[in-house]
């Protein structure tokens, strides 16, 4: 099968040498003409660094993005042959000034469409839309290369438009504080996605694209921030289906803007033009003014996991927990597929060799990640209480923790490592997976989700499967890695997506033979283990650590907010 697909291949790119491809695509975005380029090896329109908002610079820095769906009047042709700058975030230098910074900039909101060369525009494709993840503090569009994953759209025959986009990350897109709390320039991020997905609807069907077949898919952060758009039906009209890995809108735990109040002023304090106001009720007009070098090496003073998305109430982008919103029946029923890889906490505890993760200092750093002043009858003793009785369901066995199938190896690190791990992982993404399935198969939505077991080529044995382990599959990296199955897994899992983005259903018959995957149900709770071994991709039982994720799920303004 694998060899049919890559001659295939092979057939398609003979096929477009033949038929001659224009070397610089254009489109018309009103009256802007709008150039992109043509890959010869892929057979590929590129259009890239396209503004979707006005630049959030100056006055505009920690306000919500200004849409803007076409060109000045004046703006009579635009070169979109290259991505536009990432957003900026920390490198690995943080005492870099702004003009050695690689490919960066404050003005990046932009977004990109890649589509099989020399299509209509009138030719209506489905839309694959794509988050890139990365804390909340980093990432570009640029990172990903979608160029595997259209080529076999085309082979299938349900060939796609493919687009990706910047989003402000770190301090200038989560920015968290009363201040913009008060004039309500937090989540600033997920309005960037928001900005995207409508200058999706207005301009996408000038590039062969179909704005009423869009589908949303993103990987961690970016799952999170797409699956947050669920909630309060902010999606409602701007997709049809969407595709989360690892990633829900409660891994996220739910904190509010006034919680990072202290952050703020340690972030201003270090800002050299604002620090005379950092404890002042205004420090925006100097935070707007001030440059943003000096705002970025401020940043890399602050702890990178601080920078993440807020509660922002009523008409925010968050009005309130995710279960309070699912109990409410609050969020969007259109399809989707959420699925998370086997050993998600890994990446998430740091490994160091010589301390000890007693259950006193698990309970001490899931407390200062879970705990919020400002949910209803959660105080500290509630969450002590309920932390003792959750340990107890996650004991310290080294074959009982992550990375899991490991047995009684610890890696040269204290056997509460592997316990904590586990733990960790269940809390921030298997627990509410399970959790918001519940919620929307309940609900009547057409929901499926899956568990990947494949081990990763190439990385660190005590991590697992880890947390970034599912990207090399859908985008087809593992094609040529030189592992069969690898590569055969890659097919299935390419097929799986794009069958599900182009019939609302992952199970089109579509290129490479595969399981039937079944939709996931309060009633049969059934997930797809997605796995290169022979026979070892299958339908099995979403029952996993069932008691301990249970108690979690149980117990959601405790643990999932």
């Amino acid at each position: 099968m694998l060899c049919r697909s890559l001659g295939l291949l092979l057939l398609l790119s003979k096929f477009c040498l033949i038929w001659g491809l224009p070397s610089s695509p254009t489109v018309a975005l009103g009256k802007t003409k709008v150039t992109g380029r043509t890959n010869s090896t892929t057979k590929i329109d590129f259009f890239g660094g396209i503004p979707f908002a006005s630049p959030p610079l100056g006055t505009l820095r920690f306000e919500p993005p200004v849409l803007r769906t076409s060109f000045p009047s004046n703006v009579q042709s635009f070169n979109a042959t290259s991505f536009g700058p990432a957003c900026l975030q920390l490198v690995a230098n943080l005492m870099c000034e702004l003009p050695s910074l690689p490919n960066m900039s404050e003005d990046c909101l932009t977004i990109n469409v890649f589509r099989p060369a020399g299509i209509s525009a009138r030719a209506k494709l489905p839309v694959m839309f794509w988050t890139f993840g990365g804390g909340f503090h980093g990432g570009t569009s640029a990172d990903s290369d979608p160029s595997n994953l259209i080529a076999r759209s085309v082979l299938r025959g349900t060939p796609i438009v493919y687009v990706s986009f910047n989003y402000r990350v770190g301090p200038f897109g989560f920015p968290r504080g009363n201040e913009v709390g008060a004039t309500r320039g937090v989540n600033l991020g997920i309005k960037d996605l928001l900005a995207a997905l409508k200058w999706v609807q207005a301009n996408i069907q000038f590039f062969g694209g179909d704005p009423a077949k869009v589908t949303v898919f993103g990987e961690s952060a970016g799952a999170i921030m797409e699956s947050m758009i669920f909630l309060d039906s902010q999606i409602s009209g701007l997709a049809r289906a969407a595709i989360f890995i690892s990633g829900s809108p409660a891994t996220t735990p739910a904190h509010t803007a006034a919680q990072g109040q202290s952050l703020w002023q340690s972030f201003v304090l270090a800002v050299p033009s604002c620090t005379l106001f950092a404890l002042t009720p205004s420090t925006l007009p100097c935070m707007k003014k001030a440059p943003a070098a000096e705002l970025l090496f401020s940043a890399g003073l602050q702890s990178q996991d601080s920078w993440e998305p807020v509660l922002d109430g009523e008409g925010g982008v968050l009005s309130a927990t995710p279960s309070i919103l699912y109990a409410q029946g609050r969020f969007s029923k259109i399809p989707f597929i959420s699925g998370n890889v086997l050993d998600e906490g890994t990446d998430f505890v740091p490994q160091i060799p010589l301390i000890k993760y007693s259950t006193e200092f698990i309970k001490t750093s899931v407390t200062s990640l879970l705990y919020s002043p400002t949910l209803p009858g959660v105080s500290p003793k509630e969450l002590s209480d309920q932390l003792d009785k959750l340990l107890a369901l996650y004991p310290d066995i080294p074959a009982l923790g992550s990375p899991y199938g490991t047995g009684n190896n610890t890696f040269g690190l204290d056997s509460g490592w592997k316990r904590i791990a586990s733990l960790v992982g269940d809390l921030l993404f298997q627990s509410s997976r399970r959790m918001w399935l519940r919620a929307a198969s309940s609900h009547g939505s057409k929901v499926y989700s899956y568990l990947l077991t494949q081990p990763p080529l190439g990385r660190d044995p005590s991590l697992g499967v880890d947390h970034p382990s599912t990207k090399p599959y859908f985008y087809g990296q593992a094609l040529s890695n030189g592992v069969a199955s690898d590569a055969e897994l890659s097919l299935v899992v390419m097929d799986y997506w794009l069958s599900f983005a182009t019939s609302l259903d992952p199970n089109d018959g579509k290129g490479t033979q595969r399981p039937k995957w079944e939709q996931w149900t309060t009633s049969q709770n059934r997930l797809l283990q997605l796995n290169g071994a022979k026979n070892q991709t299958v339908m099995i039982k979403d029952d996993f650590r069932s008691q301990g994720i249970e108690a979690i799920i149980s117990n959601p303004l405790v643990f999932l907010h």
